[in-house]
């Protein structure tokens, strides 16, 4: 049986869950709050390490600003992605404003964007708004 960490998107506590059981509503020992919520995630500096750097399960991330209006626009999308895709992945999302020092770090120069995490590491990247048949076509490629 192979087990996964996953962080909890409400105490951001590392959990570990059998991937066989990942359908059963898996909850955080330590909150009692779904782990795979099928919501995205608000991640700070802190909780962005947790999730991207020890967390099993791939990361996609979405930084952008609430002045942005191609940002307001896709944030439907991303909560669509994120019902979807709760087994496979978690969505997170960075407000580039408040957290200047991660959109430094990762060298955002427009917003919205995409990247993707898995292992720790950024496998891909998107700039732009999606719609939701073009980011599924996207995620399915990245992540096969």
């Amino acid at each position: 049986m192979e087990k996964l960490l996953i962080a909890c998107p409400h105490c951001h506590t590392l959990v570990r869950v059998g991937r066989e059981r990942l359908g059963d509503s898996p909850r955080c020992a330590r909150c009692k709050a779904l782990v795979l919520s099928g919501q995205p995630i608000e991640l700070g500096a802190a909780a962005f390490a947790t999730h991207i750097e020890r967390a099993s399960l791939p990361v996609l991330v979405d930084f952008w600003a609430p002045w942005c209006g191609p940002c307001r626009m896709m944030a439907p999308v991303l909560d669509e992605a994120a019902r979807r895709w709760s087994e496979r992945l978690q969505l997170g999302k960075v407000n580039t404003d408040v957290e200047q020092e991660l959109a430094g770090r990762f060298n955002i120069r427009s917003i919205p964007t995409l990247i993707l995490f898995k292992d720790g590491r950024e496998i891909a990247r998107q700039s732009g708004a999606l719609d939701l048949g073009s980011l599924t076509h996207w995620l399915e490629g990245t992540l096969k």
